[in-house]
C-alpha cells in the first residue's frame, strides 16, 4: 500500500528533514507516527500527498510510482488519499451536511449521489441529528468528525490524520481516535501522527517513531 525506499528530503540551508527513510505500510494498517516537533513527520506526509517531492528516493503508494507521477495526475492521487488536520478547516457558513457534500461536489458526483452518500458518512462519525448544525454550534469533537467525514466520504484508499486530536479534550479527543478505529476496520489505511503518550498507549497499533528525520524505531502492534 505504501512504500517508502531511502527517501530524503533536504530544505536547502536548513538541511535534512528526512534521511534515506525506508518504511512498509500494509493496506489496511493503522499506524501511529510519533516524535518530537521538527523531527521530519510533517514532511512525511506531505511526500506522501505530494505537497512535496523527495531530493531521493522512491515513493510508491496504492501501486503508484511517484517517480512516474504526472503534475495532472496529482488531483486524482489526492482523491485516493483522504487528509485531517488539527485545525478542522471546515467552511463556517455551511451546514454539517453542506461541508461534507462540498468534497463531492468539488468532483462533479450528481445531488443524487451526494444525497444518497452524506447520511451514510454522517451515521459513520456518530454525528445524526446534527446534519443542519453550523460549525460554530459544535463542539471541537464534533467538528473533528465533521473534518473526518469530509475526508472519508470519497472512499480513499488511506486516510492521513495530522495531529487529529492536538486541540481536544481527552473525551473528545478518545472519541475522534474511536471513529478513526471504525473507519480502519471498514478497511481504510489510517495514518495517524501523535504527540498523545496516552493514545499511543492504549491504542497498542504499530508505532513509529522519527528522531531527526530517521526511523529510529519501528514497534509492531496487536494483531486484530
Amino acid at each position: 500500500m505504501i512504500l517508502l525506499d531511502r527517501v530524503t528530503k533536504k530544505y536547502g540551508k536548513k538541511g535534512l528533514a528526512l534521511d534515506r527513510v525506508s518504511l512498509h505500510i500494509a493496506p489496511k494498517e493503522f499506524v501511529l507516527i510519533v516524535g518530537s516537533s521538527g523531527a521530519g513527520k510533517s514532511t512525511l506526509l506531505k511526500l506522501l500527498t505530494r505537497e512535496e517531492k523527495p531530493t531521493s528516493g522512491k515513493i510508491v503508494v496504492g501501486g503508484v510510482d511517484y517517480d512516474r507521477l504526472k503534475d495532472r495526475e496529482i488531483p486524482l492521487l489526492r482523491r485516493k488519499i483522504g487528509t485531517i488536520f488539527q485545525d478542522f478547516k471546515l467552511l463556517p457558513n455551511r451546514t454539517v451536511f453542506e461541508n461534507i457534500a462540498f468534497a463531492l461536489e468539488i468532483v462533479g458526483m450528481t445531488n443524487k449521489e451526494i444525497q444518497f452518500t452524506v447520511p451514510k458518512v454522517i451515521d459513520l462519525v456518530g454525528l445524526n441529528g446534527k446534519e443542519h448544525n453550523f460549525p460554530k454550534e459544535l463542539s471541537g469533537g464534533e467538528q473533528q468528525r465533521v473534518a473526518i467525514a469530509r475526508a472519508v466520504v470519497r472512499q480513499p484508499k488511506i486516510l492521513i490524520a495530522d495531529e487529529p486530536t492536538g486541540n481536544l479534550d481527552p473525551k473528545h479527543a478518545w472519541d475522534v481516535v474511536s471513529v478513526l478505529e471504525k473507519i480502519n476496520q471498514h478497511g481504510t489505511t489510517v495514518l495517524m501522527t501523535t504527540h498523545n503518550q496516552e493514545i499511543v498507549n492504549k491504542l497498542q497499533r504499530r508505532v513509529i517513531t522519527i528522531d531527526g528525520g530517521k526511523v529510529s524505531q519501528d514497534i509492531a502492534g496487536r494483531k486484530l
